[in-house]
């Protein structure tokens, strides 16, 4: 059932529907790891990696409600379920309890560098079938790329 007819070709369509839902996915996930780590840091640098985790969940939270709308606007379902995001996300996993503070960096640095590859990808793969789509992930790409290199740099 489609409600909202898209503007694209069906060829452009899947294409740029794959796109936002794999976005949309790993979105979910890094807002939900980072929460995770968020949660159970520990050590010296406890303060500072507590609030700049919070700063990437907000970042991924914001951006997947773009994603999603972007997807409806086009006339495809975004699906944000447990599920879908558990078998569909591309960042990898962090395992239970306490985390030290130079592991919970690590595992950002991990996921976000996992995130902007993919992400990148689809910029490439949006760049002819829908501009505006690439303009979001783009606008995702660049934000992600800061909250990576602020990572590194608690890790040096």
């Amino acid at each position: 059932m489609y409600v909202v007819k898209s503007p694209l070709s069906d060829t452009d369509l899947k294409t740029v529907a794959d796109a936002l839902q794999t976005a949309l996915v790993d979105l979910i996930d890094l807002s939900l790891l980072a929460k995770q780590v968020h949660w159970n840091v520990v050590g010296p640098r406890f303060r500072s990696i507590h609030l700049q985790l919070d700063e990437v969940v907000s970042v991924a939270r914001a951006h997947s409600d773009t994603v999603a709308e972007r997807a409806s606007a086009l006339g495809v379902s975004p699906d944000g379920r447990a599920s879908t995001v558990a078998a569909g996300s591309g960042l990898g996993t962090i395992g239970d309890g306490w985390i030290k503070d130079s592991d919970a960096v690590g595992a950002l640095v991990a996921a976000l560098g996992a995130a902007i590859t993919r992400m990148r990808e689809r910029v490439v793969s949006t760049e002819h079938p829908d501009p505006v789509s690439q303009d979001i992930f783009i606008g995702i790409t660049a934000d992600l790329e800061k909250h990576h290199w602020m990572f590194q740099a608690e890790n040096v």
